[in-house]
């Protein structure tokens, strides 16, 4: 069973920019479609990110898209997600989590702790 860790939050300015990273440890990386989601302080997780494994395809939410981008480096188990041009309304906790489509939303299972990400206006 794969653990997943995630690092690299914390306070940064409006307009700045993170890079977050997630770590698998106990089962091969490669196998596992690997994605990002959030939740912020009294909402709803919200579905980020999902990479395929299968055919290398990226689901990219609407809020997020032309701002964030993921990146795998498989010799190091590791995925990011790049955060450019933050905003206020991107704080949140954010966590990594293996991915799949249910219906019409993405599903994460075996995420970890959660990294938080304080965007100041």
């Amino acid at each position: 069973e794969v653990q997943l860790v995630e690092s690299g939050g914390g306070l940064v300015q409006a307009g700045g920019s993170l890079k977050l990273s997630c770590v698998a440890s106990g089962s091969t990386f490669g196998l596992y479609d690997i994605g990002w989601f959030r939740q912020a302080p009294g909402k709803f997780r919200e579905p980020l990110t999902c990479l395929s494994t299968s055919d290398g395809s990226t689901y990219l939410a609407d809020p997020v898209k032309g701002r964030f981008t993921i990146s795998s480096d498989y010799a190091k188990n590791t995925q990011y997600l790049q955060m450019n041009s933050l905003k206020p309304e991107d704080s949140a906790v954010y966590y990594c989590g293996v991915c799949r489509l249910d219906i019409d939303t993405y599903e994460y299972d075996h995420w970890g702790q959660g990294t938080r990400v304080i965007v100041s206006s």
